[in-house]
């Protein structure tokens, strides 16, 4: 459970948006790519990163870069 109303307020804030809460179903299933998360939603990869930025800094998501 989050103790700081300031995390809460971060992982609420991740989790406001249905893009991000679209992304967060997808990887609960397991790891994607970033250009598969931007195929599926139809957006640039840019918008991709920064809803995912938005997740990671919420803590619901982590990333690791491959290759």
């Amino acid at each position: 459970m989050l103790n700081q109303p300031a995390e809460l307020d971060r992982a609420l804030h991740a989790l406001a948006d249905p893009s991000r809460r679209s992304m967060g179903n997808r990887l609960s299933q397991g790891p994607a790519s970033v250009s598969e998360r931007g195929r599926q939603l139809a957006m640039s990869l840019a918008a991709v990163v920064q809803h995912l930025q938005v997740l990671e800094a919420g803590g619901p998501v982590r990333s690791q870069k491959i290759g």
